[in-house]
């Protein structure tokens, strides 16, 4: 799940993928060694900005929290570019 300010902008789960984590997992193993830490990135579900109307960019002063069912929560406050 994804919120913005305490807004849910996403709010998906690995039963929505075109391919399920066994077979990603297969199929990458097929082309590289999967080493303990890694990360495989899937994509994003419905909900971005860009599809919505109006499009609601994260902005400094914004927090974006993502969530992992049981795993936590990564807080990120948004801040002003350098």
């Amino acid at each position: 799940m994804t919120r913005v300010n305490g807004k849910v902008m996403q709010d998906s789960n690995t039963d929505d993928l075109i391919f399920d984590v066994p077979t990603l997992v297969h199929e990458l193993t097929k082309v590289m060694t999967l080493e303990p830490g890694d990360v495989i990135i899937t994509g994003t579900p419905s909900g971005v900005a860009l599809a919505r109307k109006p499009q609601n960019w994260l902005k400094p002063g914004d927090v974006c929290e993502v969530e992992i069912e049981k795993i936590g929560v990564l807080r990120n406050p948004i801040v002003q570019g350098a």
